[in-house]
């Protein structure tokens, strides 16, 4: 059977092949407290490239740099740079005192770009991403200064992470009317555990040619089933236990809910004699809208089984326990839109979607030859 790997999607609007799953090197390295020791990030680099693996996350603070430099190091260490999709990212500041060496900026990035070019050991970024909204910087100075590294030849393709919607279809309609290079990927957290970017997002990114590039598709690791209730809030032997009273809402995962979600995945992940962390994974994996997860994984064990986890189908029935669950609340103006509503809007008449048989027309060029037909996938 073909590797899950080996099996690529084109990423957003564009051309460029990537794996389903991404390899995510934020744990290569050991100075935020926690990670992966360099042979350890080398045996998990090998492991996925092995698997047919093509594409790398990275970004540039993180572990102060070490991520970016071992990555460079690994890819160059069996000459897999023409096959590597690298992704890096650029917003957070290593400079305390210097406001320009962070945020949105052009200044920070065309300081930024140099520097991830320089670790990684490559004269181009196959895809590189703004880190987070800095909440100052306009959408037409990003969009003209990445388009400008694109024409440099020093990136190929951009994207966007952790921004809000509007934000990121503003920077799509300025790519648009200007001809510049456009946003290829949406890097969000999605998970069992975090699904409010269905809200807007996952429409945005399929009517606009922007791929999903899911982070922290397994909660931050409690939906690997590691970490169990406790009396102040949750316990367990990982990141969320190191970082538990961080000020960062990513890792405030010790809620209810979530051990409610945790409890059915547990269930169904024992019913399909699979584990839970690839029971999670596939079920987000097979999300509208998403074009590639990444996985992020400190130990070859972890790895080795996060790898498996599109070799199998979730059963109908389960995977709509997983919905129930997991489902966000409907809030305004969303919850206005329900089916009452669009029957008013249409006279009474009961309306719905197209048909999932629908294709729409193709026009056909008015030529005097037409060209041979051409295989598409879909």
């Amino acid at each position: 059977m073909t590797s899950p790997l080996d099996s690529y999607y084109t990423l957003g609007r564009t051309g460029l092949r990537v794996s389903r799953l991404a390899l995510g090197t934020m744990t290569f390295g050991t100075e935020w407290g926690w990670g992966s020791d360099k042979e350890t990030a080398r045996q998990l680099f090998n492991a996925y490239a092995d698997a047919g693996g093509n594409f790398f996350d990275t970004a540039d603070l993180y572990t102060n740099g070490t991520s970016e430099t071992w990555l460079g190091e690994f890819v160059a260490e069996r000459g897999l740079r023409d096959k590597a999709v690298i992704a890096t990212k650029f917003t957070y500041n290593g400079e305390p005192g210097n406001p320009n060496a962070g945020g949105n900026g052009r200044k920070n990035i065309l300081r930024a770009v140099e520097g991830s070019l320089k670790r990684l050991g490559t004269d181009y970024i196959d895809l590189y991403i703004l880190h987070t909204w800095d909440r100052v910087t306009p959408a037409e100075e990003v969009m003209r200064t990445l388009d400008d590294l694109v024409r440099a030849g020093k990136i190929r393709h951009a994207g966007l992470s952790d921004v809000p919607a509007w934000y990121a279809s503003r920077a799509q309609t300025l790519a648009d009317w200007r001809g510049y290079e456009p946003i290829s990927a949406l890097q969000l957290e999605y998970s069992l555990v975090e699904r409010n970017i269905e809200r807007e997002f996952t429409d945005l990114g399929t009517q606009h040619g922007m791929g999903i590039m899911v982070w922290s598709p397994l909660g931050s690791g409690l939906l690997s089933g590691k970490y169990r209730p406790s009396q102040d809030g949750g316990t367990g032997d990982g990141r969320l236990e190191a970082v538990k009273g961080s000020a960062v809402s990513a890792f405030d995962k010790f809620k209810q809910r979530n051990w409610d979600i945790v409890n059915e995945l547990d269930a169904v992940a024992k019913a399909m004699g699979r584990s839970m962390a690839q029971v999670a994974l596939n079920w987000v994996a097979n999300r509208p809208g998403v074009a590639s997860v990444i996985l992020g994984a400190t130990k070859l064990s972890q790895l080795n089984d996060n790898m498996a986890a599109l070799s199998f189908e979730i059963p109908g029935e389960l995977k709509a326990r997983l919905d129930a669950v997991s489902a966000p609340a409907v809030e305004f103006p969303y919850s206005y839109f329900r089916d009452n509503q669009q029957v008013r809007i249409a006279g009474g008449v009961a309306v719905g979607g197209k048909p999932a048989t629908y294709v729409p027309a193709i026009e056909i060029p008015a030529v005097d030859v037409l060209p041979a037909p051409v295989a598409q996938s879909r």
